[in-house]
């Protein structure tokens, strides 16, 4: 069944750059892109459903369907693994879907400068597996996401990354992009004008706005990445406290004892620890008065991370932790992609299982505000599943997510399990309300909303002006206009649709 309100003249034009077969009109191939895995309002399914599903091979072909875009003034909207946390590639205003998964080829692997060139289509963990199988190669760029995200929208989300201390998140394994603008040209921007440069002082930093844009400003068609020789250790350690403040002081100190191989820190906090006990049926059982758990891993040549650990070890001791032993340690550590986001662990209030959608808040938060954010965010949950009965709080976990160092602001994450065959728009419409009850703590904390997912969600987008208040949204509405003058890519995002209404825009 089709039901398009997309004219057919402009379905015939894009047939004729990607071929017949790349064009997709069916309502299943629609319908399945109209949604992310983030929480999402069931009954309005409908509002989201793209008129097209258009798959282009190449940066050439990607280039003339925006051109045809611009041509009709038909909205664009961009998709690589529709795996986000976020509604970056959510259609609000339906249109041309753009999906650029056929674009998934290996351009070059140069050993030499240790640089790798890919179209934007490729997933991480195939990325990954070539390296490692072909040249012994490391791709040090470790989403959650990592069996099933693409770089892409890795690079559209400006992701982060768990292993961030020792490799960065992606804005520092990109060195150089291929962008398709909202007009159809096609640029190269990097640092400088060398695809593989880690440095230059030439022009502006151009790259950084491509970077976390959601498809708003463009589509990145091609990347240039940095890859690292293979580490010849991999080293996780979980230790256990029976408190979270204890924990919390730990990690403080972890954190800022300069061990150059340290590449991840994550505090599970006590709701989280019960919840693990309660749901997950990969959990190792650990004595019932560890209430907080800090997990840790490094990375690096066998000297280097004996000689780390040992001070790690001292540095728990002192702070009352203790080592949860290598089973735990390397179990959880190599489950970490997979676990957690499991559809049947909410629970209702009397304790029933509550098949459920799974929000994952990403705010970043300096290390000092984290036990008052914490108390603030539990206790809003606590409030809204009382009244409405259709969430479940499951625990927090808080990452470092200062690249190269893993001391000072923290990823903070809670997880929110939501009843979603059952909402309604009164019971959306409180989720929502919750969701900006959230980031409002996060803000009043002098926080970021989000350290990877983006302010793309309702609840989120209309406080990106509080948030930016000082002159950087509005910035953001004049770079909107000049690149996208016809409002085609991606509109509706980050609330960006008022630049064309203000005066002078000349699209009022």
């Amino acid at each position: 069944m089709e039901i398009l309100s997309i004219d057919k003249k402009i379905l015939d034009e894009l047939r004729s750059i990607v071929g017949e077969e790349n064009v997709k009109t069916e309502i299943h191939h629609r319908a399945l892109r109209a949604a992310t895995p983030t929480p999402f309002p069931l009954h309005k399914w409908e509002q989201h459903v793209p008129d097209v599903v258009v798959l282009p091979g190449s940066s050439d072909e990607v280039s003339e369907v925006v051109k045809i875009a611009n041509k009709y003034k038909v909205p664009i909207v961009p998709r690589a693994g529709g795996t986000g946390l976020n509604d970056g590639a959510v259609p609000l205003k339906r249109g041309i879907l753009l999906d650029i998964k056929r674009m998934n080829r290996i351009l070059e692997v140069d050993e030499e400068n240790m640089t790798i060139t890919v179209e934007t289509g490729i997933n991480n963990q195939e990325l990954s597996r070539t390296l490692k199988q072909y040249f012994d190669l490391w791709w040090p760029f470790d989403p959650a996401s990592f069996p099933v995200s693409i770089i892409g929208g890795n690079i559209g989300t400006n992701a982060w990354s768990l292993i961030s201390g020792i490799s960065g998140h992606i804005k520092d394994l990109v060195l150089s992009m291929e962008v398709v603008l909202p007009t159809g040209k096609i640029i190269e921007v990097g640092e400088g004008g060398g695809k593989k440069i880690r440095k230059s002082s030439t022009g502006y930093r151009v790259k950084e706005l491509f970077l976390g844009h959601q498809g708003t400003l463009g589509i990145v068609t091609k990347a240039t990445l940095e890859v690292f020789p293979r580490p010849e250790v991999e080293f996780p350690a979980f230790f256990g406290y029976q408190s979270f403040t204890e924990a919390w002081k730990s990690l403080g100190k972890i954190s800022r004892s300069f061990l150059r191989t340290l590449a991840s820190t994550v505090l599970f906090d006590e709701e989280k620890v019960e919840f693990l006990r309660r749901d997950d049926e990969a959990y190792i059982p650990l004595p019932s008065n560890i209430k907080s758990v800090i997990a840790t891993a490094f990375y690096g040549t066998k000297e280097e991370v004996e000689a780390a650990s040992n001070v790690l070890f001292r540095i728990i001791k002192e702070g009352g932790g203790i080592y949860l032993g290598e089973q735990l340690s390397e179990g959880d550590w190599a489950s970490r992609h997979d676990r957690y986001h499991l559809a049947l662990h909410g629970r209702d209030k009397e304790g029933y299982v509550m098949p459920s959608t799974w929000h994952c808040e990403d705010a970043a938060i300096v290390y000092s505000e984290l036990p008052y954010v914490r108390e603030k965010w539990h206790n809003l949950v606590k409030t809204y599943r009382e009244k409405y009965g259709i969430f479940d709080d499951g625990g927090m976990f808080m990452y470092n997510n200062n690249p190269f160092k893993p001391w000072g602001d923290y990823l903070t994450e809670i997880d929110i399990f939501i009843a979603e065959m059952e909402l309604d728009d009164e019971k959306w419409n409180a989720w929502v309300e919750l969701k900006r009850k959230i980031s409002e703590v996060t803000l009043e904390h002098g926080g970021s909303i989000t350290a990877c997912h983006g302010a793309t969600r309702p609840g989120d987008a209309e406080l990106i002006p509080i948030e930016l208040k000082n002159g950087t949204y509005e910035l953001m509405k004049s770079l909107k206009r000049i690149l996208d003058p016809n409002n085609i890519m991606n509109p509706g995002k980050f609330g960006l649709d008022i630049a064309y209404l203000e005066e002078g825009s000349g699209l009022r």
